[in-house]
């Protein structure tokens, strides 16, 4: 059966990487803390808690407005828990095929491919979700078209900011873990820029190869 929702999928910029420096039983602790929140989000914000893929999730929600709200619920959840990687977001409203409690089709396939271009902390929305973030007052910037796997035409994306900086928080370059200044069990200064990491483990790992985690986020 065909019907109309808007699909979001949401996951934990530098997963990988965490797994990597902290081990899969803390990777794996954090993936219950995330499915919990996300569970939690997402019936607030009027949506469902479709599957887990991994470190991410997806939802759907029968109005962009529903979407963006579960999503926004979610980031400002996840960055009020310090030790949380930031978060990242595709958003896409469109025809979906339904079947026995999941959706497929080309705008399920998009809503992934559009969280697939996010940055850490950023969602990405496309032109379907326009409407929403206006009437929710936020600020949506352009990014122009991009041509995404296995998409035929450039779809035009923006990106939105779902949660206010905070000063005091910092993201460890190696795990993506976010912490307070406090929290910083150590302090690197590299190439004139300081940055600060959750473990020794962390540290070690930056030591042996800072050029890795800074030439770009892991995913």
């Amino acid at each position: 059966m065909s019907v109309e929702r808007t699909i979001a999928f949401v996951d934990l910029a530098g997963f990988t990487a965490l797994t990597g420096v902290h081990g899969d039983e803390a990777a794996a602790d954090l993936v219950d803390d995330f499915t919990q929140i996300a569970t939690i989000a997402a019936g607030v914000g009027g949506a469902e808690l479709v599957k887990t893929i991994g470190d991410a999730v997806m939802f759907a929600a029968l109005t962009p407005e529903a979407g963006l709200d579960a999503v926004r619920r979610l980031f400002h959840a996840t960055f009020e828990h310090e030790g949380f990687p930031e978060p990242r977001a595709g958003i896409h409203h469109g025809p979906v095929v339904e079947r026995r409690g999941d959706y497929f089709g080309a705008t399920v396939n998009l809503a992934a491919r559009v969280a697939s271009r996010a940055g850490s902390g950023q969602a990405l929305v496309t032109a379907t979700i326009l409407d929403a973030i206006t009437a929710a007052d936020l600020d949506a910037v352009p990014l122009g078209p991009h041509q995404l796997r296995n998409v035929l035409d450039p779809v035009e994306l923006w990106a939105i900011e779902l949660c206010a900086t905070h000063i005091d928080i910092s993201v460890d370059p190696v795990c993506r873990m976010r912490l307070s200044c406090q929290a910083a069990v150590a302090r690197v200064r590299h190439e004139g820029v300081e940055h600060r990491f959750c473990s020794l483990a962390c540290v070690a790992a930056f030591a042996a190869a800072p050029d890795r985690y800074l030439s770009g986020v892991s995913t």
